[in-house]
């Protein structure tokens, strides 16, 4: 599955009203380890099917960073039926992030 670029616009379809898991990423362009990150999130999103996964850019969606709490990146957000249920801040391993799903 391709990974979705998640703004306020899209949100409550694509995320709160979502009928699987989504993984969020809260990333910036200028973010070292967001670059890190990305391809591990990228090859999650194309092997598992079972999953949503996508991006948000602090930088052009504050507003979704400021509802959950988002203050380093990278950071991923499991949501399950339309709730928060895994966080994580930072570079995480593959496995790790697996772990969360």
């Amino acid at each position: 599955m391709n990974v979705m670029t998640i703004t306020k616009d899209n949100f409550d379809t694509e995320v709160l009203h979502a009928s699987k898991p989504v993984l969020l990423d809260f990333w910036a362009d200028w973010c070292g380890p967001c670059r890190m990150l990305s391809p591990v999130v990228d090859q999650i999103a194309a092997e598992r099917t079972d999953i949503k996964v996508g991006k948000v850019n602090v930088d052009e969606q504050p507003e979704l960073a400021r509802q959950f709490g988002v203050m380093s990146i990278p950071t991923l957000v499991v949501m399950k039926d339309g709730k928060a249920v895994a966080q994580s801040v930072g570079v995480q391993p593959k496995e790790a992030i697996l772990r969360m799903l």
